[in-house]
């Protein structure tokens, strides 16, 4: 029976990571993907940025972005109970992963502008996840990472607290492959509706998964069942609204509506139920979705006029368009009397204002209304008036596994196992417990999946 040094089970940006490091070190590394070629990746194919920390501009970032606003911007969309020690770490250890990524084949483009914002913070790979991706998987090749895929792990023998073995499913067969250190980087359960529906109910049938199909929680579960520690709100997700007419998988990150800031939302009753202008769209964006999930059918619609067309991303899917309201209304299959009182009331709310920046926190804010939006606060008076349903986006789920400052995965006591590490999604509720800072999975990714790879090496070393 063949024995690698290091195994890691996964083939996103987290498990790319974690291969490189170990393979840099000298080590014989496999990598198991479950899914073919074609889909390889996990939901990494479907990004496009990473948030980092710099003391400077460069050609990639208009400006500073230090620790303490990064660790700032991350408590102000977070909440709950998370390490702050990793969160740190993570924070930390960003500033070096810009070089660390090129070395292996990242391209990088200049900031985005718009609706995003994210030129200071985050920088842009080339040709998105998916050309960073097949940079890495030519440099594995390089360097001699063997990669299987279709190669779907089904469960990790585990003696006390040590991985002996992966059982890896591949086609019609059932093999048994052993490893002297093992990286599990398999994302959560977010494709797996039935999951899903234990914490969110019957509501979860509504929910769209943009990611990929393949991360169904089978590792998670396989860990979860052999003591490792659970972490993360279990009903916690990123997840964002897209466009309602999306596929129910693996619509990726062109199903995403970036219209909601410069209008309003409403649900099927016609009503906002949300402050549509709280804060920048970047820190704002992955906390519609569970907004979006919490109204009656799971479905709301974004509702903006003739003025907001151009201010954001085009979107995949036509809007619908009527020259009133009313005629609007009567599309979306929602009262029409309803959605022309909550948008009269808002009209009314907003009258005169016209300082408008799409860029910045402009504080047009509406006036009198129990509900109110805090920025880009406009009329909606100008025809054609447009509407896009949304559908709750799942891209991760934050349930997953406890892990040390060595990424090494603990088990309910606290108690490290000797050669078992995690990196990527499966590990982010460690760190995030609500809400979501764009590029920050990518950040997460990398950083924890480096250190373990680097740990497993050394751990095999021996």
């Amino acid at each position: 029976m063949e024995e690698y040094h290091v195994i890691v089970v996964g083939g996103g940006h987290a498990a790319l990571s974690a291969a490189l490091s170990a393979r840099r070190a000298g080590r014989r590394v496999l990598v198991l993907e479950r899914a073919p070629q074609h889909m390889r990746g996990g939901n990494s194919r479907h990004t496009r940025n990473v948030r980092c920390a710099h003391d400077r501009a460069d050609p990639y970032l208009t400006g500073e972005y230090g620790e303490d606003e990064f660790l700032e911007d991350l408590r102000k969309v977070g909440g709950g109970q998370v390490n702050v020690d990793l969160a740190r770490f993570a924070i930390s250890e960003s500033r070096t992963l810009p070089p660390w990524m090129t070395e292996h084949g990242a391209t990088w483009q200049r900031a985005l502008s718009g609706t995003l914002s994210l030129g200071r913070t985050n920088r842009f790979f080339l040709g998105g996840g998916k050309a960073l991706l097949n940079a890495y998987y030519d440099t594995c090749r390089r360097l001699g990472v063997e990669v299987r895929y279709e190669a779907g792990v089904e469960d990790i023998v585990v003696e006390g607290r040590r991985a002996e073995a992966v059982v890896l499913r591949r086609g019609g067969s059932r093999e048994l492959v052993r490893g002297k250190a093992v990286v599990v980087a398999a994302g959560g359960f977010e494709a797996n509706l039935g999951w899903l529906k234990r914490y969110w109910g019957a509501a979860a049938d509504n929910f769209v998964v943009r990611g990929t199909p393949y991360n169904d929680g089978t590792v998670l579960a396989a860990l979860l069942e052999k003591g490792a520690a659970q972490v993360g709100d279990p009903k916690g997700f990123h997840a964002i609204a897209v466009d309602a007419r999306a596929p129910k998988y693996d619509g990726g990150i062109a199903t995403r509506l970036d219209s909601i800031p410069f209008g309003i939302v409403v649900n099927q009753a016609g009503a906002r139920f949300s402050d549509e202008g709280e804060d920048l769209w970047p820190k704002r964006y992955a906390s519609w979705g569970a907004r979006v999930a919490a109204q009656p059918g799971q479905i709301a619609y974004s509702i903006f006029d003739a003025k907001a067309i151009g201010c954001f991303l085009p979107p995949l899917y036509k809007p619908f368009q009527a020259d009133s309201i009313a005629a609007l209304a009567a599309l979306l299959q929602i009262d029409p009397g309803a959605l022309v009182s909550t948008v009269d009331a808002y009209n009314r709310a907003t009258a005169g204002n016209t300082a408008f920046r799409a860029d910045a926190l402009d504080g047009l804010c509406t006036r009198g209304l129990g509900l109110p939006k805090s920025n880009w606060a406009r009329p909606i008076d100008r025809p054609p008036f447009c509407a896009s349903p949304l559908r709750p986006g799942v891209t991760f789920t934050y349930m997953g596994v406890g892990v040390d400052e060595t990424a090494r995965l603990v088990d309910r006591h606290g108690r490290p196992f000797a050669n078992l590490y995690a990196a990527g999604e499966i590990m982010s509720g460690n760190i995030l417990a609500s809400g979501y800072l764009a590029g920050f999975g990518m950040t997460i990714g990398g950083v924890f999946g480096r250190l373990a790879g680097r740990e497993a090496a050394t751990h095999a070393a021996h």
